[in-house]
């Protein structure tokens, strides 16, 4: 990443039905932000009734898999039994350390009724000496996580530490994650004590020092000081980063490592189905990629 910000402009992709995402981690100029290697804004899609999305049982490692939405509703099962409806203002984080399995799907309400689904996805890269550790899932609701008033701003700290607060979530290293909610003219300081941070345009645009970020783009910095954000609209953004990675990552298919030959360990597991399965989606599950 530059010490000055750059414009990210993702690539869309087609998951069928109309349901769409912008894939905006990792780009060819960057694949990182402080330890967040995968960000994907989904939607807004519209589901009828009798519609709804369907993400099979399939494994992870290596990371943590955060869901933020902005509309809508998701439905979380994994392999340690958890599950738990996410909606707005809520978060779920799971670890998947040396290896866990999960599905997410609309939840059977909102599949008759159809639904409006708008959020994010991100996938945080543990640390290296925590890359291993029993996998986890925590659900944390909106009475939970702090917020924080600046002058023509709203925000809510989902993940992490800013603007003097701390979010309950359980982290494994710096970083953060925050909704703001700008009105138009608004200026906000960024967190000071993160090295590497970046902007999602969710709605609205705001422009970072001399660059102009429109709404569906991101924008990405590393060290040094920077400059503020203005709101040239009323907007809502997302905020995130923290320190860097310690080291390089490889990540194929949803396996993220440190090295290729723990990649080829999961993809060998996953194949002879050692992951174990979801409790009640008993032989559904996405084939490993040929």
């Amino acid at each position: 990443m530059d010490a000055v910000p750059q414009l990210i402009e993702g690539r869309e992709q087609d998951l069928g039905d109309g349901f769409r995402v912008r894939r905006l981690l990792p780009v060819q100029q960057v694949r990182h932000v402080g330890p967040f290697v995968f960000f994907d804004h989904m939607g807004p899609a519209d589901f009828a009734a009798g519609t709804g999305m369907d993400v099979r049982p399939h494994p992870h490692i290596g990371l943590a898999t955060v869901t933020w939405l902005f509309e809508g509703s998701i439905r979380h099962r994994d392999s340690l039994g958890s599950l738990a409806d996410i909606r707005p203002g809520e978060i779920n984080w799971m670890t998947a350390g040396r290896g866990i399995v999960h599905s997410e799907r609309t939840p059977p309400a909102l599949r008759e009724s159809g639904q409006r689904l708008h959020g994010i996805q991100t996938w945080v890269a543990l640390p290296q000496a925590d890359a291993e550790t029993a996998p986890e899932f925590h659900h944390h609701g909106t009475d939970e996580l702090p917020r924080i008033e600046r002058p023509g701003a709203g925000l809510v700290l989902a993940i992490g530490t800013a603007y003097g607060k701390r979010s309950p979530v359980k982290v494994f290293a710096p970083m953060f994650l925050v909704e703001a909610q700008l009105q138009a003219g608004a200026v906000l300081d960024w967190p000071p004590e993160h090295a590497e941070r970046g902007l999602f345009v969710v709605e609205g645009a705001v422009r970072w020092g001399d660059l102009e970020v429109p709404k569906g783009r991101m924008a990405v910095q590393a060290g040094g000081e920077t400059a503020s954000l203005h709101a040239t609209a009323a907007s809502r953004v997302v905020l995130f980063g923290g320190a860097p990675l310690d080291g390089e990552r490889h990540l194929w298919w949803n396996f993220v490592a440190s090295s290729r030959e723990r990649i080829e360990q999961a993809k060998a597991d996953w194949a002879a189905q050692r992951f174990g399965s979801v409790p009640g989606e008993e032989g559904e599950f996405i084939p490993l990629p040929g």
